[in-house]
């Protein structure tokens, strides 16, 4: 009996020194869509974000899972996971066998993972979303406690205004999390090009002085985490591949996306034809699925196509001439310039963005690079809840941490394993 009472207040000793249980436990998040590493290199110019990179941390970069598309990394940041694990594998899916496409509140497509919302949700803790994609499906049989539903292009009022109401809700005690969502950089840099930002950049830097006065102003700073990341880069478009003149297709059962990868189901008779076909192009490559790189941790995914073209930096893949117009991925021959994103995820202008401040983390701290993937258990970390499996590493955002909220978490197991330590050594005590 000695030895067992021994062993649990040793295991209440280490959870309370556990940085996974010393945390404050409110976590608001911005996914900030296509907010490229190096946007906001030059801080004196956007107050609003120094004040948070001065108060808290900011990575070198954050690398992008394969493909570098937004869906994607949704999941990825969300998850923890590669594409190949969470199935969300672009923005654009089929499922050949019941012809059914990718829809934005179709279940199918986000059950592969369970996302960190939903875990939350599963442990009685409320999440609040902001224009997130997916908060309004049912995920594994689970919502958020609050969802504004996705809406494209909001405004700088929308996020203020969703800021201001995640504020109070995570204030009040209605929420344990909150995340908002905002796409305009995305927006912009695809109609304009990666150099076109400024003004929208600076837009985006009021609403962050904003945050750092109501933070204050509610008397937030100490119980508070703020994450901020974003899912990808951009690339300016210099070029342009049109399918059609190069295969018929008609060869094809389905093309998919416009953009720096696509996903292609060649009729299973003409599949040698166009693969020679393709292969042969510049500024692109051609994959038959067991071809495709490991390190894109891609090709087992569940709806990956038979035929994956990915383009070389600058080169956008379009099925017709007409389909990039629509898009207005074309290249410009008046001047001006289209971005895209989606290339081979290891190219430097798909780095995105990561900055955090508050109690859990350092103050005035550069960090190096992390992945997609390491996002998760950062999240996870901040709100003391215990990971999912996962692919990120810890180590490499362990840096970011304050000391005294990065112990390797006690879990049951372990205090199982003191346990049976403890009556062990009583067993060769009494013989």
């Amino acid at each position: 009996m000695r030895y067992t009472c021994i062993a649990i207040i040793l295991c209440s000793i280490l959870k309370n020194a556990s940085g996974q249980y010393n945390v404050s436990g409110k976590l608001l998040v911005f996914l900030l869509d296509g907010l490229r590493y190096d946007y906001l290199n030059n801080l004196d110019t956007f107050p609003g974000f120094q004040k948070i990179v001065e108060n808290g941390v900011k990575v070198d970069y954050l690398t992008p899972e394969f493909p570098s598309l937004s869906f994607p990394n949704y999941y990825s940041l969300m998850t923890g996971r590669y594409t190949e694990v969470h199935q969300m594998i672009a923005n654009k899916m089929w499922d050949m066998k019941p012809n059914t496409e990718f829809s934005l509140d179709d279940p199918l497509w986000w059950n592969g993972s369970e996302p960190l919302w939903v875990t939350m949700q599963k442990l009685d803790k409320r999440v609040y979303m902001y224009y997130w994609p997916g908060c309004d499906v049912e995920i594994l049989g689970v919502r958020p406690s609050f969802c504004e539903p996705y809406k494209p292009n909001i405004t700088e009022k929308n996020l203020t205004d969703a800021m201001e109401h995640a504020l109070d809700a995570l204030n009040d005690g209605q929420a344990d999390m909150a995340a908002v969502f905002y796409d305009k950089v995305d927006v912009i840099g695809h109609l304009f090009g990666p150099q076109s930002l400024s003004d929208e950049l600076h837009c985006l830097d009021r609403a962050m002085k904003a945050l750092n006065e109501k933070v204050v102003e509610k008397n937030m700073s100490d119980v508070l985490n703020i994450v901020m990341f974003s899912d990808h880069g951009m690339s300016e478009i210099t070029n342009l591949i049109e399918l059609d003149k190069h295969i018929n297709l008609s060869d094809v059962f389905m093309v998919l996306d416009v953009g720096p990868v696509m996903s292609l189901w060649p009729k299973e008779e003409k599949f040698e034809e166009i693969f020679t076909a393709l292969s042969a192009l510049e500024n692109m490559t051609t994959y038959r699925r067991a071809d495709i790189p490991d390190r894109f941790n891609y090709k087992k995914g569940k709806f990956v196509s038979t035929l994956t073209l990915v383009a070389k930096p600058g080169t956008v893949i379009t099925p017709t001439f007409q389909a990039v117009l629509d898009l207005h991925f074309q290249p410009s021959t008046s001047g001006g310039k289209h971005g895209a994103h989606g290339y081979d995820n290891e190219l430097v202008e798909m780095r995105g963005f990561f900055v955090a401040k508050g109690p859990d983390f350092k103050s005035n701290f550069r960090a190096g690079p992390i992945r997609a993937v390491d996002a998760y258990s950062v999240m996870c970390h901040t709100l003391g809840i215990e990971p999912l499996p996962n692919n990120g590493s810890f180590d490499r955002v362990r840096a970011m941490l304050r000391e005294s909220s990065t112990a390797v978490p006690v879990t049951q197991d372990s205090c199982l394993l003191v346990l049976i330590g403890l009556f062990t050594c009583l067993h060769v005590s009494l013989h």
